[in-house]
C-alpha cells in the first residue's frame, strides 16, 4: 500500500443480526485529500464511520499509514491519529471555549489547543462558555475538538448539519483549507450536495450498504445509477 493513503478500509462489513448495515465496504483517504462518502438516508453512512473508528462491531480491515489497526478500540484508534465528530455537537454547554479546548488537548500527548483554537478561528471567543456563542461557532468548536492534536485522518458526520447556507460555504472552504495545509486526510459524510461537489477531492457512493460508484466529483454526477438510486434525474 501506498504511503500516500493515510487510511485505507478494506471489506468492511457491519451486521445487525440478519441485516447487513455495510456490506463490504472498501476505500482509501490519501493524505491531504477530502473524500465524501454520500448516499441516500439509510445508505449506511454514519455506520460506516463508526466501524472505522472502532466505535461499533465489524468486519474488515483498518490501516492507518499502513499500519493493521482494526483490533484497536475507539479510544487507542484516537491516540493512534483517527478522529472524528458525530451530527450532534458534543461540546459543553457550561464551560468555556478555551477551557475545552484545553481538556481535550491535555488527553493527546503533544497537543497544542491555542494552535487549534486560532486555526478555527475561536481565539476572540475563548473566554465565553459554549452556550453564549452561536450555532455556527458551536460547529467550529466540535470540529476544534476532533483537530487536536492534528490526527492524520479525521471522520466528519454531517459537521454542516444545521448551518445556514453561508456558514455551511465558510466551514467548508475553511476545512478544505486546514486538510491541505495540514496534511489531513478527511472522509466527509454530508448530505449539502453543493458542499460535497464543491470541496471533495473524490466521492463514495453507498446505496443501502454497497458501494455503487466512486471517482472524482464530476464522474459520480455523471453516473446514472447515483443520479437514480440518490441525486435524482436532473442531477
Amino acid at each position: 500500500m501506498s504511503q500516500e493513503n493515510a487510511l485505507e478500509a478494506s471489506d468492511i462489513t457491519v451486521r445487525y443480526g440478519g441485516v447487513v448495515a455495510v456490506d463490504s465496504l472498501s476505500l482509501t483517504v490519501k493524505k491531504g485529500e477530502i473524500r465524501g462518502l454520500i448516499g441516500p438516508n439509510g445508505a449506511g453512512k454514519s455506520t460506516a464511520i463508526d466501524a472505522i473508528s472502532g466505535r461499533n462491531k465489524s468486519t474488515g480491515t483498518v490501516r492507518l499509514f499502513g499500519k493493521d489497526i482494526s483490533q484497536m478500540s475507539i479510544v487507542q484508534r484516537r491516540m493512534a491519529g483517527i478522529s472524528r465528530s458525530f451530527q450532534r455537537t458534543s461540546v459543553f454547554p457550561e464551560m468555556k471555549v478555551k477551557d475545552q479546548i484545553a481538556l481535550a488537548a491535555a488527553r493527546i500527548p503533544g497537543s497544542v489547543a491555542l494552535d487549534v483554537m486560532k486555526a478555527m478561528d475561536l481565539y476572540h471567543l475563548r473566554e465565553f462558555p459554549a452556550k453564549e456563542i452561536g450555532y455556527g461557532d458551536q460547529r467550529r468548536l466540535d470540529l476544534a475538538l476532533a483537530f487536536i492534536g492534528r490526527p492524520p485522518v479525521l471522520l466528519l458526520d454531517e459537521p454542516m448539519a444545521g448551518l445556514s447556507v453561508e456558514e455551511s460555504e465558510n466551514l467548508a472552504l475553511h476545512l478544505q483549507k486546514l486538510t491541505k495545509e495540514w496534511g489531513v486526510g478527511l472522509l466527509l459524510v454530508e448530505h449539502d450536495m453543493e458542499i460535497v461537489f464543491a470541496i471533495c477531492d473524490q466521492l463514495s457512493v453507498l446505496e443501502t450498504g454497497k458501494l455503487i460508484a466512486e471517482g472524482v466529483p464530476a464522474e459520480v454526477r455523471a453516473n446514472e445509477r447515483v443520479k437514480v438510486a440518490y441525486l435524482g434525474s436532473s442531477a
